[in-house]
């Protein structure tokens, strides 16, 4: 888990399911041990996995404590605001503007004041072209992928600065260089922006954070004082207000008085810019086309960390309805940041057949048929997937055919072996599964027949087998597990035990034939009694006998004992 960067995993909530991986486009996911940690030098954070994750195992960094050092150093701090949060928030702008100073802030101004200066330079630089290509530059991260993985259009990416990086400059050579900028908006992409030029924005924070900032220090809204003199600096935003919502740039930019020799285009989310772009040269592009690029859909009013459950119609049209128009708009920006994009190219490991194929082989694919190409494991292809391994980015479990396979197989071997009968029955008592156990205990006379056939007595009516369908019955419509030992079917005797699979639809049962170990048992029993009755047979005679041999002496010792007595009584 590294939380250096805006995107993290924790662990212990990430259940292998790989949502995360199916909607992250760049596939910026490893797979370790069925955990999905994200890859920072390949993510371009544009919060699709922290959105798609059902267990809320990707979070987001929280640069609060960041702010609250700037407060403890005190430091003059600065709030750029997001226009995105007027169709968000259900305050007042003074409201807002309360609140944020209630947190420590000493000043709070709308980032849209940097949009204004961005369009007024895009049109500036198109008025200077007869023809081109222009990609904005106000998404961080359309930007991150072009720079990443579509390095071509690189050079066509307006050379301006996003419009938070515009308004900080601005902030600063009004307000000093000695002032800190905190932009609060709901893009997780403006922190690594802030990580890549802390010389204007001091920290990022997510509209999600401010939300969670303002509970855990108890601030209730209600309580917060709305005086109404409350107003951003150094003044209102105008048309800049238009930015979050989709082609809302665009209308920026026209508004400008751009010349109609320019062909506006917004296109929003990293699919349908790659699809836009795909196969196009744009060194023969004839025409002046500007392409309003956006990583959401919707604008930035669905950003990964908007927290809100407001309907994106609402939040359009509460954004439409603060936004003013003043009556000219300047030909020269106040205020210009100068960028360079620079390339960083995602080096792509080329491997070799032999090496897929051996991959693909870890997860069951020997042909070109069994490459399903489902998708279940987060990849669009089985070759994507193959690739994956062997970059040590994904795991063989991920393939949910290949697992599911290897499942069956071991349940298949463990039926096949099992000295036990096991069926399988559905709710209109048809088998679904036996093994061959069950085929030789009750099928005896058919076995031939039955074996030869690869679904063996799928289909067959459970109660024209055996005579004890009625436990199949019982067990479907109770759904208990029911055992019975000794059970006597004609001449011989099963302990049987049937159990509920799937709630009134499937029962399955483990079925014993005991009836050569019962009658061995009778056999043991009745030598046993036999043995018993002849050692009391003969206990019985021996004692006969000694019986016999005591009453003879009894008398023998009487006679003597009576002639002693007769004796002493002639001597007497």
């Amino acid at each position: 888990m590294d939380k250096l960067y805006p995107v993290y995993t924790l662990n212990n909530e990430c259940h292998d399911c790989y949502k995360c991986v199916r909607q992250c486009h760049v596939k910026a996911i490893s797979i370790q041990q069925g955990h999905a940690s994200v890859l920072p030098e390949k993510c371009i954070a544009c919060g699709n996995c922290v959105q798609a994750c059902p267990n809320n195992a990707k979070r987001v960094r929280n640069d609060i404590e960041k702010v609250k050092n700037l407060f403890r150093a005190q430091q003059e701090v600065y709030v750029s605001l997001a226009p995105s949060w007027s169709g968000i928030f259900e305050y007042t702008p003074s409201k807002m503007i309360a609140l944020l100073k209630k947190l420590g802030f000493k000043h709070v101004s709308e980032t849209a004041l940097g949009a204004q200066e961005v369009s007024i330079e895009c049109a500036k630089l198109m008025k200077e072209k007869e023809k081109g290509l222009f990609i904005s530059s106000a998404c961080p991260v359309v930007v991150d992928y072009i720079r990443l993985y579509n390095p071509k259009f690189l050079p066509y990416i307006t050379p301006v600065a996003s419009p938070a990086l515009t308004h900080a400059k601005m902030l600063k050579e009004i307000y000093g260089n000695h002032i800190h900028i905190v932009f609060i908006g709901p893009c997780i992409a403006k922190k690594n922006e802030s990580d890549y030029n802390p010389d204007l924005i001091d920290v990022a924070l997510t509209f999600e954070e401010l939300k969670f900032w303002l509970q855990d220090e108890f601030i209730s809204v209600d309580d917060t004082d709305e005086t109404g003199t409350e107003a951003f600096v150094p003044q209102n935003a105008f048309e800049g207000a238009l930015y979050p919502i989709e082609g809302g740039m665009n209308e920026t930019i026209k508004k400008g008085g751009m010349a109609d020799d320019v062909q506006f285009i917004n296109v929003s989310t990293i699919e349908n810019l790659e699809k836009t772009l795909k196969g196009l040269d744009p060194a023969n592009v004839n025409k002046k086309i500007f392409i309003e690029a956006l990583s959401c859909s919707g604008g930035c009013l669905a950003g990964p960390c908007a927290s809100t459950k407001k309907p994106e119609l609402l939040r359009i049209s509460d954004t439409l309805s603060k936004v003013k128009s003043r009556e000219s708009i300047p030909n020269e920006p106040k205020t210009v940041v100068e960028k360079e994009y620079v390339k960083k190219q995602i080096e792509h490991q080329n491997y070799s057949y032999e090496k897929i194929s051996e991959a693909l082989k870890k997860i069951g694919k020997y042909t070109e048929e069994d490459e399903l190409n489902c998708g279940g494991c987060g990849y669009n292809t089985c070759r994507e997937l193959a690739c994956a391994l062997l970059s040590g980015e994904a795991e063989p479990s991920m393939c949910v055919s290949y697992m599911r396979k290897i499942a069956m197989q071991k349940a298949a071997a463990m039926l096949r072996c099992m000295p036990s009968a096991i069926v399988m029955v559905d709710k209109d008592l048809r088998i679904v599964e036996s093994n061959e156990a069950f085929m030789k205990m009750f099928c005896s006379d058919m076995y031939d027949v039955f074996s030869d056939k690869a679904e063996g007595l799928n289909g067959a009516c459970i109660d024209r087998i055996v005579d004890f369908s009625d436990i199949f019955k019982e067990t479907l419509k109770t759904e208990r597990d029911i055992h019975k030992e000794h059970y006597a079917v004609k001449n011989r005797l099963y302990d049987i035990s049937a159990f509920s699979i799937e709630k009134n639809e499937l029962v399955g049962a483990i079925i014993t034939d005991v009836t050569q170990s019962e009658m061995g048992r009778e056999k043991i029993a009745q030598k046993a009694h036999e043995v018993i009755n002849k050692n009391i047979a003969i206990v019985q005679e021996i004692a006969c006998l000694l019986g016999e041999h005591m009453v003879e002496t009894e008398l023998l010792l009487s006679t003597i004992a009576q002639d002693y007595d007769t004796s002493d009584e002639d001597k007497k």
